[in-house]
Formats: structure tokens, sequence, C-alpha cells
């Protein structure tokens, strides 16, 4: 979604991008100086000077992704904070202008905000798809020959073939892009009693009548599991509730342990007891799998 600056915020805007612009530009030796007393000394007033010759290259390059909808104002703030990482990682040894290095640290750290408050759906967690992101738009706006500006099947192959990701991926980036978040409390018309948008989504779980024959399943299964207890001696009963009934269940031996008998003899009485209760669940129309499912 677009963001539109206030007045003010547009002078406040206009007053940090002008004074940025005032700044003197550095000499390479000066430059290289300012780095090593940083560096070697930790003298703060060489970092400073340092990012103030070089708040316009954050200006300049925050104003490529306006097209964001994001507060120009923010962006050149997230892209302060990577010019200040780049003061801090630059080796002032290496044959290479501060600007240059900068320039990657800043794209950076304004691509991450970007990515962080575009939408509230994560829509690049890869590579490929930060790549994706940040260059659907142009792509588009350059091969785009359907209706309202949509691009066809053979244009999002050309993308997935440029940027070596899916076309399934270039539908998903394409329909984000092109489609605000929407709240799912948002009303449908201009009605304030009217639906909302989450009484359009489907509903996959169980219906009314699905739940209550589910009930009344469980309730006859239960039923039939306290009768077919009711068929077996104390002990057999304690068998069978201890090995399949409790949450923890317990196994043969230590069954066996509690009754003073062995594994195999525990299993012998178990298996007893199961063939008393399938005999019983047939004679009540029931199966054997019905058994322990209440």
């Amino acid at each position: 979604m677009a963001y539109a600056d206030s007045a003010a915020t547009e002078r406040s805007n206009r007053r940090y991008i002008s004074a940025a612009m005032d700044a003197p530009v550095l000499e390479r030796e000066y430059e290289v100086d300012l780095a090593r007393r940083w560096n070697e000394k930790r003298d703060e007033r060489a970092m400073h000077e340092i990012i103030e010759a070089h708040a316009r290259l954050v200006v300049r390059i925050a104003a490529g992704f306006r097209s964001s909808g994001l507060p120009m104002a923010d962006l050149m703030q997230e892209g302060n904070i990577g010019l200040m990482e780049a003061v801090e990682r630059f080796d002032h040894e290496r044959e290479v202008r501060f600007s240059t290095y900068a320039s990657w640290w800043i794209v950076a750290s304004i691509q991450n905000y970007i990515l962080r408050n575009s939408s509230i759906v994560r829509a690049a967690t890869t590579p490929k798809q930060r790549r994706l992101f940040f260059n659907l738009r142009r792509l588009r706006a350059q091969l785009s020959t359907g209706f309202d500006g949509q691009l066809t099947t053979d244009e999002r192959q050309i993308i997935a073939d440029k940027l070596d990701v899916t076309v399934a991926d270039v539908e998903r980036m394409e329909l984000h892009l092109t489609r605000p978040d929407q709240s799912l409390n948002a009303m449908i018309g201009l009605e304030d009693d009217g639906a909302q948008f989450q009484d359009l989504l489907e509903d996959t779980g169980p219906g009314p009548e699905e739940l209550a024959a589910n009930a009344s399943g469980r309730r006859t299964r239960k039923k039939w599991l306290e009768t077919a207890l009711d068929k077996l001696t104390p002990r057999e009963r304690r068998i069978i509730v201890r090995r399949f009934l409790e949450e923890d269940k317990s196994t043969l031996a230590e069954i066996g342990v509690e009754f003073g008998v062995s594994k195999e003899r525990i299993r012998q009485i178990e298996s007893r007891a199961l063939q008393k209760m399938h005999a019983s669940l047939a004679q009540m129309g029931g199966s054997p799998k019905d058994l322990f499912d209440s």
C-alpha cells in the first residue's frame, strides 16, 4: 500500500536532502585519512565527517526505492544504518573508494527494510525470491502485453528463466505485489453491519451433520466397549485396561510383575479376554476395530 507523506514530513525531507547535498565531497586522500583515524583511533569526529559527506549517496539510493510505497524518510533512515555499518567495516588499506563499498551496505539495509515492512506476509525468504521481489516490477513494465498490464504465460516464463525461479514463483510474487494486505475483519460494501471478508472463507472442517454423526458413533462405540468389558473377569478387565485404555499403557512384563506371573501368562490372559470382547461385539453388530476407538 502506497504511503503519502504529510506536508510537514515533506518539508522535513526536503531540509534533510538539501543539507545532504550541501555537504562537501571528500578528496580520496582525505577520505582514507578519516577512515584510518576511525579504524585505528576510534575518532568519532572522523566517523561523523565520513557519514555526513556520503549522506547524498543515501538520498540517491533511497530515491530509487520510492516505488516500494514506503515513507522516504524511513528509506533514508535505513540507508543511513547501512552507511554506518559500512563505515565500521571499511578497510582503508584497500584501494577502493568508500562510496563504492558503502553502496552495497546501503542497498542491503534498505532492501531488508522493504522486505520486512512491505507486507505482513514475508514474500521473499531466499536470495532468489529477494531478487524476484526487487526485479519483477521492472521486468513486468518491460514485457507485459496482457490485459491491464498483466503478464502472459510466455512472459512469466521469460522472467522465470532470467531470474532462475519457477513460473509458480513469478505468479505468487506478481499476486503479492498487485494485491495489498487486506484485513479479514474489513467490511464488504459500505454497510457497517454487513458481512466481513472472513465470512467468505471456506470452512474445511466437518459440518453439523458430520459432527453429530461422529458424536453419535463415539457414544455407541463407548457403550459397546463397556458392555464387552463387563463380560470379563476382574483380572482380565484390569489387564485390558492397563494394556489398551490407560493413557500411559503398560507392557506385558510390567503387568506380570503386578500379578506375580510371567509376561507370557499375561499375554495368554490378554488373548482370551480379547476373544471374549470380540464375540460380545459381534453379537451387537460391531467390528473388532471399534473396541478401542471410543
